[in-house]
């Protein structure tokens, strides 16, 4: 046999061998096979690996990116959200304030147009009491006239005219009514 057929096959262990004996043919092919298998799998298959490795990093890097400017975002529209909440407050603050003094305004005018109705009702209601004491102070005065005709008639029992002696009496009595002591009576 060669030596090179030696190489291609199969040597057994010698009967004393141990594990660390060193075998020349099976540190030949283990280094033939793992050389070639090296060589295909960085030919081939770490270019692969290495992409979607690298595919991937990109990926959560990008990812990681983009959770960084979703979050600046969120924030700036929490910050804008908070401004517009506080503004909308203030707003209705205001608003409130408006309608508290519209309202106390609206309530003084209506006292105010109050009083002054109540006011207007009672000078009515004076001038309405003093026309019909004015009423009862004539119509007295004619049942005065009347009943002073009446009896000076009887005294004197002659027929007078009542015409003129009404006014006669009439007369007489709004110049009592002009004297200062007797319009008291």
């Amino acid at each position: 046999m060669t030596h090179f057929t030696l190489l291609f096959t199969a040597a057994e262990p010698a009967a004393g061998g141990g594990l660390v004996d060193l075998q020349v043919n099976l540190m030949f092919w283990t280094a033939l096979i793992f050389g070639s298998l090296y060589l295909i799998l960085r030919k081939w298959v770490f270019p692969a690996i290495l992409g979607a490795v690298e595919a991937r990093e990109k990926a959560l890097a990008d990812a990681i990116d983009g959770a960084k400017r979703d979050r600046d975002a969120a924030a700036q529209l929490l910050a804008d959200h908070r401004a517009l909440i506080e503004g909308s407050r203030e707003d209705a603050q205001k608003l409130i304030a408006e309608a508290r003094q519209v309202a106390e305004k609206s309530r003084g005018d209506l006292l105010e147009k109050t009083r002054l109705e109540q006011q207007e009702l009672l000078e009515r209601a004076r001038r309405d009491i003093a026309a019909e004491r004015d009423k009862a102070i004539v119509l007295l005065r004619r049942e005065a006239v009347d009943l002073a005709i009446a009896g000076a008639g009887k005294v004197i029992e002659q027929n007078l005219d009542s015409d003129k002696n009404r006014a006669l009496v009439e007369s007489f009595l709004s110049s009592l009514a002009s004297q200062p002591n007797v319009k008291g009576r």
